[in-house]
Formats: C-alpha cells, sequence, structure tokens
C-alpha cells in the first residue's frame, strides 16, 4: 500500500481528436464561388434591365474613364459623395440625364431641319423656336408681326402653316415617350370683345394645336396638361407687344431626375 504521506500521482490522460473530411476548408471556397457566380449572374441582370442610356453611359465609362472624370470636374463628381451607394445614384442619373439630352436634341436637330426644308413653309413669316432647356424639349411657334401666320389674328382658327408645322413635329415626337404640355400666349395688347379675353384665345388656341397633333397619331394619353398663360408669361417683357409673345409652346419634360 502506497504510503499516505507519498504525494498522490494525478495523471491526466488526453484523446487527440481525428480530423473528419467533411469539416475542412474545401467547402468555404466551393461556397465563395458559388456567392461570386451569384454575384455576377444579378449584376449581368440588372446591367440587362438598364435603359439604353444608361448601358450606353456605363460602356463609356469603362472604355474612358479618364473622359467620365473629367466631365465631373465642374463640382458635380460622385467620387466626393458621403457614400459609394450615393456615388453611384449620382453617376447614373447624370448618365440618364445626359443620354435623354442627346435624344432630344436629335429630335430638336430633325424637326428643325425638316421645317425648314418644308416647301410648304418656305415663305412663312413666322418665327420657330426649337430648343433643349432645363426643363426639356421646348417647341415655340411664334406670330409675325401681321399677326396671322399661325392663327387667324385674334382668333384660334389654324392656318395651313400651323398644321404642315405641327405635322412635322408629330412625326418627329411619335417616336418618343415623353408626356407633352402644351401652352397658349399671347402679348399684352387686349382684345376688343369684352366676353373673350387673352385668357380664353390663350387657352382655344393651345387646344387647337393639340387637337392638331392627336389628328397626326399622337395619342390622347400623351397629352399631360393644357396651359392658357394669356399675357402673363411674355416672351419678350420689355417688349409687352412684341410678336413672339404670341406663340403656341410644346413642351416636353424630362423624365429622368437629377439628384
Amino acid at each position: 500500500m502506497p504510503d499516505k504521506d507519498s504525494p498522490t500521482v494525478i495523471r491526466v490522460y488526453k484523446k487527440k481528436a481525428k480530423a473528419h473530411g467533411h469539416h475542412g476548408g474545401a467547402w468555404k471556397v466551393a461556397y465563395a464561388d458559388f456567392v461570386t457566380a451569384m454575384m455576377a449572374f444579378f449584376l449581368v441582370m440588372w446591367l440587362i434591365s438598364m435603359q439604353p442610356d444608361v448601358k450606353d453611359a456605363v460602356q463609356g465609362y469603362f472604355n474612358n474613364p479618364i473622359g467620365f472624370k473629367t466631365a465631373y470636374s465642374s463640382g458635380d463628381n460622385p467620387v466626393f459623395e458621403s457614400s459609394p451607394a450615393a456615388a453611384t445614384l449620382q453617376f447614373l442619373s447624370n448618365a440618364r440625364r445626359r443620354g435623354e439630352r442627346e435624344r432630344l436634341q436629335g429630335t430638336a436637330d430633325r424637326i428643325r431641319e425638316e421645317i425648314n426644308s418644308s416647301p410648304d413653309l418656305e415663305a412663312f413669316e413666322g418665327d420657330v423656336s426649337i430648343v433643349v432647356d432645363g426643363d426639356g424639349l421646348r417647341i415655340e411657334l411664334m406670330e409675325a408681326a401681321g399677326g396671322s401666320t399661325f392663327f387667324e389674328s385674334g382668333a384660334s382658327v389654324p392656318r395651313a402653316e400651323l398644321v404642315e408645322a405641327l405635322r412635322i413635329v408629330a412625326d418627329e415626337l411619335i417616336q418618343l415617350a415623353h408626356p407633352i404640355v402644351i401652352e397658349g400666349h399671347t402679348d399684352a395688347r387686349p382684345l376688343d370683345r369684352r366676353s373673350y379675353t387673352n385668357w380664353e384665345l390663350s387657352t382655344d388656341r393651345a387646344h387647337a394645336a393639340r387637337r392638331l397633333l392627336e389628328t397626326f397619331d399622337l395619342r390622347a394619353s400623351r397629352f399631360l396638361e393644357v396651359r392658357g398663360y394669356a399675357d402673363r408669361r411674355l416672351r419678350d417683357p420689355r417688349n409687352p407687344t412684341d410678336p413672339s409673345n404670341r406663340r403656341v409652346s410644346i413642351l416636353l419634360p424630362f423624365q429622368s431626375d437629377l439628384r
């Protein structure tokens, strides 16, 4: 028997665990490859669903990153946004607006060329302004000094020149999906009739233009608003009776939002 005064020896036995194959790290590599593949798949699907102008902008960025960086050098560089997500949204928003502006500018150029080359509008004395401004594509048909280029004087009866001009306009606008706003404007010269003022005249001329555009196959659902402003939005405020104030405006607002 051991001596009760001798120290007790405690033996600790450790069993070495055997590694199992399914607890290795190979599955992590396979899972990472799967996640990467799914991310690439969803990225491709996202790119496919983009608007054509956005896809062109993304392609342009990868083709010429320096050019895109230069384009943002005026102070709206998305790199300086507060987060990568905000920068991406800013980039895509600006890209969409640039693409939309280019499409509208192409439409404006074609309308201008068609009007200038139309044999039915060679001798007309009015003026047509076609610009892409901060609101969108704006087409303005302005009266000449005689006051009867597009409409009979003091009335909303369209003349042949207006019919031809709006036919050309409709042929181009029908290829777009933008909503349409039509505005009627007069100068500050009052009419001779008490019960029929510049308010009624401007509104009736705007509706006359709308009806003509509809006869050229522009859908009625495209028309967002028809407005009559009388002489409250003069094109030339310094000359309230100037002929350029008597006009019909056709506006296609931008559809893309800027952030």
